[in-house]
């Protein structure tokens, strides 16, 4: 796995997600600030925390598409710039319509991210890999999550909400010259035996992009990474307030008590692409998506349950506690719906329907962030809100099972 330059692609893909959840969480870490020095209500602070995704579900697309045409290393190179760029624009903010403005664009560069990286691991590691390489890969973003709540509650604290902002517009800048110089579009000479099966494979198989994009399978996990990026949203953008403003925590203890459920994000994500590798292995008979439907349907249903009864809690350690399992279930899934899609989709589209999944998912950031500040505005408090995210991943694993199957494609035995 780390063999022949690969080592090097999974740390510096590893270190762009902690970078992309350190400047993502860092809004919902400063937003009392924010709030109170903006004059803000929930309701707009739910509107700037959705305009992020206006700008990112688009570009989730148009950012896969790019890597299939110019390369996942260009695409991420230039979004990397474009929204550290962006995250330290937002001290120009000077009111709500300046706010939506900046995020927006801030969301277009982010939104390759996931597709590029998935595009980067399938050019890299052979199947039978790749679902613990992305989940390993894409585990650097809890990690971000967790480290932003002390680092940017610190500096929010002691300089000022802006200066945290430019700090990370730094990281992000020098991660891309570094990525620039030393990380390749593709190994210099073939992989792996499996790789190598796996290409010849690609070059018998290719489709067109609008074959895939009307699959059962796509759409449905597509649905499913929606469910996941609902409770995922609800808990980025929203959490910290609550803990300041419905359990009356300091906005310095609020700070320690968001890295919890960001640590267990990182293990749960780490973890869950090496879970389903390791079950595919030993039920090869079963084919490859039953293990990703397995890990899965348990895992968004158990996280589904978490965050639903969490709402309905009355003290803040129980509430935490079930917060935090739910974000471990969740990030178990977190590597499975890339997974699924390397597993069913030829490496010329793997980037574009990626990006088309990813865009569908996180619709779910436009509307979810908006709805909870209007249910939280309407209803004084956040138990709506908790249990209509667990609702709809109930819908959402139940989905799965019905409609995920293995594509048939034209002329061709059907692909396990």
């Amino acid at each position: 796995m780390f063999s022949q330059g690969r080592g090097v692609v999974i740390a510096f893909l590893f270190l762009a997600g902690v970078i992309n959840y350190l400047d993502r969480s860092a809004l919902s870490i400063a937003a009392p600030f924010i709030k109170d020095d903006l004059s803000l209500t929930a309701t707009q602070m739910g509107i700037i925390f959705s305009s992020f995704s206006v700008g990112y579900a688009l570009f989730n697309f148009f950012g896969g598409m790019a890597s299939d045409k110019f390369g996942a290393k260009m695409t991420l190179f230039v979004a990397m710039i474009v929204w550290s760029l962006f995250s330290g624009a937002l001290v120009l903010a000077v009111g709500f319509v300046s706010m939506i403005v900046i995020r927006v664009l801030f969301g277009m560069g982010e939104g390759p991210l996931s597709a590029t990286i998935n595009k980067m691991v399938n050019n890299w590691f052979p199947p039978n890999q790749r679902a613990s390489v992305v989940g390993l890969t894409n585990s650097g973003t809890p990690l971000g999550g967790a480290i932003s709540g002390p680092i940017v509650g610190y500096i929010a604290i002691a300089y000022g909400w802006r200066i945290s902002f430019i700090a990370i517009m730094i990281i992000g800048l020098i991660w891309a010259a570094f990525w620039w110089k030393f990380v390749k579009e593709k190994p210099e000479k073939a992989g792996d035996k499996d790789q190598k099966e796996d290409m010849n494979l690609i070059k018998e198989s290719k489709l067109k992009f609008t074959f895939y994009i009307k699959q059962k399978t796509v759409l449905f996990t597509a649905f499913a990474f929606f469910a996941y990026n609902y409770i995922l949203f609800f808990f980025l953008t929203w959490f910290p307030s609550y803990l300041v403003s419905a359990r009356g925590l300091s906005v310095k203890d609020m700070s320690i008590i968001t890295v919890i459920p960001w640590v267990l994000g990182f293990i749960g994500l780490a973890m869950g692409g090496f879970v389903s590798d390791f079950i595919y292995k030993k039920f090869l008979q079963k084919g490859v998506l039953f293990s990703r439907k397995l890990i899965l349907v348990s895992c968004l249903f158990l996280s589904a349950l978490c965050i639903g009864f969490a709402g309905l809690v009355t003290t803040t350690v129980s509430a935490v506690a079930l917060v935090a399992a739910s974000v471990f279930f969740l990030y178990l899934t977190g590597a499975i719906y890339w997974a699924i899609i390397n597993d069913v989709v030829d490496q010329s589209n793997v980037g574009s329907v990626g990006g088309f999944m990813h865009f569908l998912a996180n619709t779910a950031g436009i509307i979810g962030p908006t709805l909870t500040g209007y249910l939280v505005d309407t209803t004084g408090t956040y138990t709506a809100a908790f249990l209509l995210a667990g609702g709809l991943a109930i819908v959402a694993s139940l989905a799965v099972i019905r409609f995920v199957k293995p594509i048939i494609k034209p002329n061709e035995e059907t692909v396990a």
